[in-house]
């Protein structure tokens, strides 16, 4: 058995939850208990505020927890980061009034900047050489320029609308952050193992978001230009067809680039192109 530390709510917390599902481990939500056990895998989930999971990770209370990067970065636990997850993408962001004359990193100088994460933000100053003042708030922060808090803030963003409605710009980025699987150091042999069969079973989830399978027939002459067009994650299956001179050719192509190969591989005398969504990726 292995605890995993999760968010006890917010995206996070669904976006999680959504990962162990589709890896085929079932948890309870937090709305019926802090512990919850899986009823089908050697895991139970403990579900916390997001910027409590590096510290108890790090103590060996959970072993494992799913955390934003960001989070891991300013508490400075020592844990281990076993796997990023792809999602819950953001950014550590220095933000200023739409108005100001921003020219640089010197604009800081001399002025207040707020944040929640202040152990970033004072790296980044010394860093730099810059010399500001740093006003810790927990919450709310965009608001900060508007009240007379703070000249700037230094804040998570994701789409940057919030920054916009309250009158902000970013200007610099400290941090990219996503989802992260953080485990605890030196795990018990026990633990090792399960660990290592949740990342087997993580990197299939993850390399198979984002592709489409591809099907279709082909004319036998169009072959080499379509693996050309199409050379999957080693190379194309093609399989004969009855009728002499075509083949059937299958490959998997990633969804951003689906339209555009479909164009091309048609252009070729491709006929009967069958997409199907991906569900797992075994590499």
């Amino acid at each position: 058995m292995i605890r995993i530390a999760i968010q006890s709510k917010g995206r996070l917390n669904e976006e999680s939850l959504q990962l162990l599902s589709s890896i085929g481990i079932d948890v309870d939500s937090p709305k019926r208990k802090l512990v919850s056990k899986s009823r089908n895998y050697p895991v139970e989930a403990l579900y916390l505020r997001d910027d409590d999971i590096p510290a108890v990770v790090a103590a060996g209370t959970a072993s494992l927890g799913i955390v934003g990067l960001n989070e891991v970065v300013e508490r400075a636990a020592p844990v281990e980061i076993a796997a990023r997850l792809g999602f819950g993408e953001c950014r550590l962001c220095l933000a200023v009034p739409k108005a100001s004359d921003y020219t640089g990193p010197a604009w800081f100088n001399g002025r207040r900047i707020a944040t929640s994460y202040p152990n970033i933000l004072r790296k980044y100053l010394d860093d730099n050489g810059l010399d500001a003042s740093v006003e810790v708030i927990t919450g709310s922060v965009e608001i900060a320029p508007a009240v007379g808090i703070a000249d700037a803030i230094m804040d998570i963003v994701s789409s940057g609308s919030t920054l916009v409605a309250n009158g902000l710009k970013e200007v610099e980025t400290l941090l990219e952050s996503e989802a992260v699987l953080i485990a605890r150091k030196d795990l018990p042999e026990q633990e090792k193992e399960i660990l290592e069969d949740l990342l087997f079973r993580i990197a299939s989830e993850v390399e198979s978001r984002g592709k489409k399978y591809l099907m279709m027939n082909l004319p036998q002459a169009s072959l080499d230009e379509a693996i050309r067009i199409l050379p999957a994650m080693r190379s194309p299956t093609v399989m004969p067809l009855a009728t002499e001179g075509w083949c059937s050719l299958h490959s998997v192509v990633d969804a951003s680039e689906l339209w555009e190969k479909v164009r091309q591989i048609k252009a070729i005398g491709a006929e009967g192109i069958l997409v199907l969504d991906v569900d797992k990726i075994i590499l």
